[in-house]
């Protein structure tokens, strides 16, 4: 399905408050991502970060504002609509979410059986394609989760969030767990694949090297808001206690670099 002709965000959240119990998580948070930015969602621990996301996918509901995705509310039209535009979508939870029982190719095929609008014949040559693309063998399709790397296990879960051809992808702490090479490895696919693709991604990360390699800019959730939402030179040079805290060892690493080529 192709994007409508608009110049409205691929994402927007305005005036997001999300509670549980007494405990306020977001209050008025707003935050607007255009097609094609990589941007990288950080912030403390319970700032609210994975509940975004959760309320962008539409898996969970604010308790006041608004989420439009593609131009459109989150639950604007009726159920073939709202499906259309959860197609366009796809999500990489933090750990793959993989479906233990389900092979490798079972679990990529998942959505397109869901909708039920191919033959199998058509669902195994779009597994094998989506295997290509996530730069895996064709014998790993009969391989079971539990036989998996925890970077095959990325990739795979990756090849399913890409099954439906989505404009929109949400990464979870996509490097997490990896080692340094399958992380590195990990981020130059997803940066392969944002460029062939045209892809719009949102990530949450914790991680510094994921962040300063793949994103366009960084939105910066602290006090129940975003704080800011620019590029990572200006952040880093933004005068707040959470992006001091959490972008020290980047600014150290940047400082020493300077400095080295000074000498």
């Amino acid at each position: 399905m192709s994007a409508p002709l608009t110049n409205a965000p691929v994402v927007r959240v305005e005036g997001i408050v999300t509670r549980f119990g007494r405990n306020v998580v977001h209050e008025g948070l707003d935050l607007s991502i255009r097609a094609g930015e990589i941007v990288a969602l950080v912030g403390g621990s319970g700032s609210g970060k994975t509940t975004l996301l959760r309320h962008v996918i539409g898996l969970t509901r604010p308790a006041a504002g608004r989420v439009e995705v593609f131009g459109e509310a989150l639950d604007a039209g009726g159920a073939p609509r709202r499906l259309a535009r959860q197609r366009r979508m796809g999500v990489l939870f933090q750990h793959g979410a993989l479906f233990s029982a389900f092979s490798v190719a079972q679990n990529i095929a998942f959505p397109l059986r869901e909708l039920g609008m191919m033959s199998p014949r058509e669902i195994d040559r779009l597994v094998a394609l989506k295997l290509e693309m996530v730069e895996m063998e064709p014998a790993h399709a009969l391989l079971m989760p539990a036989e998996l790397s925890g970077g095959m296990v990325k990739r795979v879960a990756l090849a399913r969030a890409l099954a439906l051809e989505p404009e929109l992808l949400l990464l979870d702490e996509p490097t997490a767990g990896l080692d340094p090479d399958r992380s590195a490895s990990f981020i130059r696919l997803i940066r392969a694949l944002h460029r062939e693709l045209g892809l719009t991604v949102v990530l949450v990360t914790h991680d510094l090297d994921t962040l300063a390699q793949m994103a366009t800019s960084v939105a910066v959730l602290a006090e129940g808001r975003i704080v800011s939402h620019a590029s990572l030179e200006d952040t880093l040079a933004l005068d707040h206690p959470f992006v001091a805290r959490f972008f020290r060892g980047l600014q150290a690493r940047r400082s020493h670099s300077h400095g080295a080529g000074a000498g």
